[in-house]
């Protein structure tokens, strides 16, 4: 049973909410009004279906304003409200009713039309079920967010595609003189002319939509701005970009940040203001998307250079913002071991686009930061292959064969440069950028000629190389014209230094005197012997051969040295017949032969005038023993001018007398035929040089494995270097080994060596 002061609090309470809605007056008059101004307001407030005409009602408004009154004085808005609310909630099927029809048509025709309808129509549903403003803006603000909440249950996943499809197509009608269809609305009609999707951007900002897909909206701007930077800038690299990219977005995108982002603006300023964030962010999108295609692009931009120097201006100002250094390396690198880095890539192509690499990088990147992580796989590679320097080399001193230089004409010419300590002491100093790696070093050289010869840790190799090459070209000379040479030799000692370049003025001087000394003995005795006399011991080593020039071809050596030791009798001349080339003419019986060839050539014939055949063992004998195969070769020189014909065993036979079908029409015809095939280099390469040299070190290794049976690859290293004159590396070393290998010398198992007994 209720206590007394139970059934107390509960009158009280009773009287408290009697008088409350009863208001004072007599009997309960006051609450029969009260009963009255509800009924008016809840009526008022009830949700209509638009699609029904008969539930529009008049309203007087002052009785509902009184009403409304009442209630308030009363207490009783928030119940009202929350009546409204459930109302709302048990009506909303009416607004889903509609919601699925138009969704129905999008879906069937994907026309973003049905999507601007639905939103108008929703618009419509939201003013038709609104309270009037006189309630308070708390009211107002409950009865949107629940309208929000109610409409976004109703919309169908779909309803986000046909959204980004609408606003799409919004930002077209900026960048278009073409309105989209959905500008045909009725409710559209008296929109701005310029702009006629305002009406759709305030129904987006009433119903939240603004705020519910933010990032949507966003989306479509950035794919808009990817897909214009793919249209305008893709392969195009010989104008700048960038600036042009902002141009656009000033002129076309920024008029339609306006509507989602600074539709309240009341002032060009506040305008301004209110897109200084949302105008950065899309500047960065346009320099990553801008950096993302040129990245994609860059080793194509590399080959084009320099008429893709805008590009790479473009694409340094890109990542000054945008900081994707990372893929641009690692892009890069892909595409270099991809398209260059493989056995089908010529030497030269690899150098021709590694300086490419060097000018491109360095001004992407002037620190070269992004060139030192490039250009290290590179570099790796290159110092692999056996060519690399002579290619670098044949560029240095102007090489007319080796096709497009590698050194810049316009590009000064200075001596190597060489690292350098760091000087902290400097003022000008500055440390290393933040994404340089442990090895890095700023002080990088500079000049492109100096990051080649970097590729080695010696110019040394640099320096026996030039020496080669020019010994290759001083002997290819006929004219006597060294000029060029000289020349040449001139700008490698500002590059490599007057020591490193001594003996190529050795040899230089070695040729003019030749020509000199010729004179000479010219003078003293016209002879048809030219030869080419050169210091034994400031050349390369030049190719040796046991070949011996038969008949009148060592009589005029025989005289030739006579008439040297005239001239100069302290000195002795060694002769090295297998070089050169010789004019012979050859009287037959029927036609008259010319032809310029190699000395073997010249031998063979010659040995032709004492006997009409001969078997080629006893012509390979009588020349010097020559192996067989460059017997056969010199040969077929003859064959191929119908002077020999071959026997079917070994012999060949001079025709006196042309055959049917070797014959040229006419006896005593003359024939000029020039040298047979290019003359083999007279000097030995760096790489044989060094195979020679590795020769004489067998006799080491092989009594090191007999005496110890079997090694180890550095411990064969470090018992070579007791010997003198080693300092070859090992991995020259282990070139050397496996040569052996194959020749059935040595056999390794385990990395571990030992003869092949």
């Amino acid at each position: 049973m209720a206590t007394d002061a139970l059934r107390a609090q509960i009158a009280g309470k009773w009287q408290s909410a009697f008088s409350r809605l009863n208001r004072g007056e007599p009997g309960i008059s006051g609450l029969l009004s009260f009963s009255e101004a509800w009924d008016i307001a809840a009526e008022f407030l009830h949700p209509r279906d638009l699609t029904d005409p008969t539930s529009k009602k008049d309203h007087d408004m002052q009785k509902v304003k009184g009403a409304f009154d009442t209630l308030s004085k009363a207490k009783m808005l928030p119940l009202l409200l929350e009546n409204f609310l459930e109302s709302m909630r048990k009506q909303k099927y009416h607004i889903e009713r509609e919601v699925s029809q138009f969704m129905s048509q999008y879906d069937n025709t994907d026309d973003c039309q049905y999507i601007a309808a639905l939103v108008l129509r929703l618009i419509e549903w939201y003013k038709a079920w609104a309270p009037i403003p006189e309630l308070g803006y708390t009211i107002l603000s409950a009865y949107t967010l629940a309208f929000h909440t109610q409409t976004f249950s109703i919309l169908p996943p779909s309803f986000s595609r046909g959204f980004k499809s609408l606003i799409a197509s919004t930002l077209v009608l900026v960048d278009s003189a073409t309105p989209p269809t959905w500008a045909n609305h009725p409710a559209l009609e008296h929109s701005h002319p310029r702009r006629p999707d305002m009406p759709l951007w305030n129904a987006f900002d009433q119903l939240g939509l603004l705020d519910r897909y933010e990032s949507l909206i966003s989306s479509v701007c950035y794919e808009h701005i990817e897909t214009h930077i793919q249209e305008s800038c893709s392969g195009k690299w010989g104008e700048p970009m960038l600036a042009r990219l902002r141009e656009w977005m000033a002129e076309k995108v920024v008029p339609w940040m306006i509507m989602p982002y600074a539709r309240g603006a009341r002032s060009t300023d506040e305008a301004r203001s209110m897109l200084q964030g949302i105008g950065s962010r899309f500047d960065f999108h346009v320099c990553k998307t801008l950096s993302d295609l040129r990245t994609k692009e860059i080793f194509d931009i590399i080959i084009d250079y320099p008429d893709s120097l805008c590009a790479l201006q473009d694409l340094k100002e890109c990542l000054q913002r945008v900081d994707q250094r990372t893929e641009l390396v690692q892009t890069l690198r892909k595409a270099n071991k991809k398209r260059l880095l493989h056995p089908g890539a010529d030497t030269k192509d690899i150098l021709l686009q590694y300086v490419s690499i060097i000018r491109c990088l360095r001004i992407i990147d002037p620190p070269g930061v992004l060139l030192f992580k490039v250009a290290d796989p590179i570099r790796k590679y290159l110092r692999e292959r056996p060519d690399t320097i002579r290619c670098i080399v044949a560029s240095l001193v102007g090489d007319g064969e080796s096709g497009d230089s590698l050194v810049d004409e316009n590009e000064p010419i200075q001596p190597l440069q060489q690292l350098q300590v760091d000087d902290y002491t400097d003022p000008n100093w500055e440390p290393e950028p933040i994404d340089a790696g442990p090895e890095f070093r700023t002080n990088k050289p500079s000049d492109v000629i100096s990051t080649l010869v970097s590729i080695y840790d010696s110019k040394d190799l640099f320096v026996k190389e030039l020496q080669v090459l020019l010994a290759q070209r001083l002997l290819s000379i006929k004219d006597g014209n060294f000029e060029r040479e000289r020349r040449n030799i001139e700008i490698l000692k500002i590059r490599f230094g007057e020591s490193a370049l001594q003996v190529c003025e050795v040899m230089l001087r070695d040729m003019t005197d030749s020509k000199r000394i010729d004179q000479h003995v010219q003078s003293q005795r016209s002879m048809s012997l030219h030869p080419t006399i050169i210091s034994r011991h400031f050349w390369p080593p030049l190719q040796s051969s046991t070949i011996t020039m038969p008949g009148q071809f060592n009589e005029l050596q025989d005289e030739y040295s006579k008439q040297y030791a005239t001239f100069k009798p302290d000195k002795k001349l060694r002769w090295l017949p297998h070089l050169g080339s010789i004019q012979l003419e050859l009287t037959l019986q029927d036609r008259t032969v010319s032809a310029d060839v190699p000395p073997l050539e010249a031998a063979f014939i010659e040995l032709f005038s004492e006997k009409d055949t001969w078997p080629i063992d006893e012509l390979r004998a009588k020349v010097g023993n020559v192996d067989r195969i460059s017997a056969g070769k010199a040969l077929a020189t003859w064959v191929e001018l119908g002077v020999l014909r071959a026997e079917g065993d070994g012999t060949y036979r001079l025709l006196e007398v042309a055959e049917e079908i070797a014959s040229s029409g006419s006896a005593q015809s003359t024939r000029h035929v020039p040298l047979a095939e290019e003359e083999a280099p007279a000097i030995m390469t760096v790489q044989q040089q060094q195979a020679e040299q590795m020769k004489v070190y067998w006799k080491f290794i092989e009594g090191m494995l007999t005496n110890l049976g079997q090694l180890s690859l550095d411990r064969i290293q470090s018992m070579l270097k007791l010997a003198p004159g080693y300092d070859r590396t090992v991995e020259q070393l282990a070139g050397f080994m496996e040569a052996a290998r194959r020749e059935g010398l040595v056999i390794v198992k385990d990395g571990v060596w030992k003869l092949n007994r």
